[in-house]
């Protein structure tokens, strides 16, 4: 899943779909006003929904549409990186990243980048939901439905 700014990185994302620049398909974008904006808890919540890595990507340090955005997300950002290492969650499971609306090709190399990491570490473990209705049919033996009379 990437977060991205709408006014540099996801117009880089945008660059790179119209140059037809290839990068992997299973990327899932979300669009936000400015990286700044990212309430932590969206991340959170995607990795417990089994979302396996998650990439944040804003502005430039200095270009950003709303003067300080990109700080404040670059503050939250390194905050979060120590709360994931506190619960447990590898090292590159969430990652950062600073896109322009003009580098497409960045863009591409970016997520390549994030999206091997990903794979070598593979399906996320950590604060994962389970679905416990589910595990239990799939650990009950075969039964038919039985009626019980009286």
């Amino acid at each position: 899943m990437a977060f991205l700014c709408t006014w540099c990185s996801y117009a880089g994302a945008d660059l790179a779909g119209t140059s037809r620049v290839q990068y992997p398909p299973n990327i899932r974008v979300i669009r936000v006003p400015c990286s700044g904006r990212i309430n932590p808890l969206f991340i959170l919540k995607a990795l417990q929904s089994g979302i396996d890595g998650v990439l944040v990507s804003g502005c430039h340090p200095g270009d950003c549409h709303y003067i300080s955005g990109n700080y404040v997300g670059r503050r939250k950002s390194a905050t979060l990186k120590r709360f994931l290492e506190y619960l447990g969650f590898e090292e590159g499971r969430v990652q950062f990243s600073w896109v322009s609306a003009a580098e497409g090709i960045k863009f591409s190399q970016v997520v390549d980048e994030v999206t091997q990491s990903i794979k070598k570490l593979g399906p996320a473990k950590v604060l994962v939901k389970r679905n416990d209705l589910t595990e239990a049919r799939l650990e009950a033996p075969d039964t038919k439905h039985e009626t019980i009379s009286k």
